[in-house]
């Protein structure tokens, strides 16, 4: 079993059902109200551990009822817990997202205890990382936490896989250290102040990332390395929350990474992970197993 170690943010997510996702200033009287947990962090970790992996989360939830509860979550799905840390005097982080009738949705989060994330809780896990065969982390914690996460691992040639989600700057130093870089096409403009995806994808390149896998949505996601430039097209699905996809993807690609599978195969795993949790509700909730996911990508050939 291979050993997958996330840094990131650990959230209760607050879901209200809308008819349409509302515009500025407008008030959308919504249906069904649910809380699930969440965070890209979490949720990555537990994709992970759903695609057989063992998973271990670094974070922090604040000491209180959700905390509770998002610990719980996550020992459920075997991860472990022993650097999670309950924060005392910050509350756990949230998400409030409006889910709209045809699966889109939008999101606000209040990062509470994710914020407090430090560097020393990084170096407080620096075993686990000689012991690890990959490292996923996310931006939903302080980019200097990123940063001491990434370089760490550099010094250890643990592979990265970092979503760079929400999307932010990150410098070049920090970029040529990544292995696998999964940004979507908003992110990727970010990323690179450049909104044509051709010469987004040059730029990054040229600041040294080893392997960018662009998700594009519907459209499919499109691979390339220094010998690659592919695009695989999306697997076709009914969107009912697309909640958690891109967590879903980057979990089942970091585990396909760590058992060694080539690039392009990770990714349709990935990918395949990430349709069948938009066919669900929920952020963690709608993480398919490794099983459902295999019989998904047989059911497509």
């Amino acid at each position: 079993m291979k050993k997958v170690l996330v840094v990131g943010s650990i959230n209760m997510d607050m879901v209200v059902r809308v008819s349409h996702t509302p515009l500025p200033g407008e008030t959308v009287l919504g249906g069904d109200f649910e809380t699930f947990p969440g965070g890209k962090g979490a949720n990555q970790a537990v994709a992970a551990a759903r695609m057989g992996a063992e998973v271990t989360m670094v974070g922090r939830v604040g000491n209180d009822d959700f905390g509770n509860t998002l610990i719980q979550g996550l020992v459920e799905d075997d991860i472990k817990t022993t650097h999670v840390i309950k924060d005392a005097e910050t509350p756990s982080g949230v998400a409030m997202i409006a889910v709209a009738t045809d699966g889109e949705n939008i999101i606000v989060v209040a990062s509470g205890a994710n914020h407090k994330v430090s560097v020393e809780d990084v170096n407080r896990a620096r075993d686990l990382m000689r012991e690890a065969d990959i490292l996923l982390i996310q931006l939903e914690c302080p980019l200097e936490v990123v940063a001491a996460a990434v370089e760490l691992a550099d010094a250890y040639d643990l592979p990265v896989v970092v979503n760079p989600a929400p999307a932010q700057k990150l410098s070049k130093a920090l970029l040529s250290q990544v292995d696998y870089l999964t940004p979507n096409e908003g992110e990727l403009s970010t990323l690179t102040g450049e909104t044509n995806i051709d010469k987004s994808i040059q730029i990054i390149r040229k600041w040294g990332v080893k392997h960018l896998v662009v998700t594009l949505g519907h459209n499919g996601t499109r691979v390339v390395s220094a010998d690659m430039d592919q695009h695989l097209p999306a697997y076709s699905v009914t969107a009912v929350d697309t909640t958690a996809a891109g967590d879903a993807f980057n979990g089942a690609l970091a585990v396909a990474l760590a058992e060694g599978k080539p690039l392009l195969d990770a990714v349709k795993l990935g990918m395949a992970a990430g349709a069948l949790s938009v066919t669900k509700r929920g952020a963690q909730p709608s993480l398919p197993t490794r099983e459902a996911v295999e019989s998904f990508l047989e059911s497509q050939q």
